[in-house]
């Protein structure tokens, strides 16, 4: 396969898993609580650039989803799939930074590019106070990605590493 389809493929192919994780599980995938198994993805820019497109258009299409099912925001996907691109492009901007030859600073990116954009969204478009509002929502928006990065990303990243699944793919 030339290496521009296969680029097109993966970046597809990792959008609509995204999409798929996130309306499978849509009520605890959205909010001010959430935890969006999809966000386990996040790690695979450490594999291939195609992720960082795939994650954000994946991003984008899930957040319209929601919001047609009245779950999130129209704002989200605006914000949602920005924070979600940002912590893509980091994620694979720090993949040769490792600790014993563990990418770990490249998890923090969906973390904290979530629980700042995301916590600001949500504290400035809910009706409460502001201030509350987002250190509320950045710590529970942040918690749940975490959860999820830690629980799920984590192991997937073991398991992409040793299945050697991008193999083409320079890191």
């Amino acid at each position: 396969m030339k290496k521009n389809t296969q680029w097109i493929v993966q970046g597809a192919l990792i959008g609509a898993l995204y999409v798929v994780l996130t309306v499978a599980v849509a009520p605890i995938g959205f909010g001010v609580v959430q935890f969006r198994i999809s966000e386990a993805l996040t790690i695979l820019p450490l594999f291939t650039p195609a992720a960082v497109p795939g994650l954000f258009v994946g991003c984008i299409i899930a957040n319209l989803i929601g919001m047609f099912m009245g779950l999130n925001l129209a704002i989200d996907i605006l914000f949602g799939s920005l924070a979600t691109l940002l912590a893509a492009i980091l994620t694979r901007g720090l993949r040769r930074i490792t600790v014993k030859g563990f990418p770990a600073l490249s998890f923090l990116p969906p973390v904290v590019m979530n629980a700042l954009i995301v916590g600001l969204e949500l504290a400035l478009f809910l009706p409460q106070d502001a201030r509350v509002a987002f250190w509320f929502a950045a710590l529970t928006v942040g918690g749940g990605e975490l959860a999820v990065v830690v629980v799920l990303g984590i192991p997937l990243y073991l398991v992409v590493r040793r299945l050697n699944i991008f193999r083409n793919e320079t890191l």
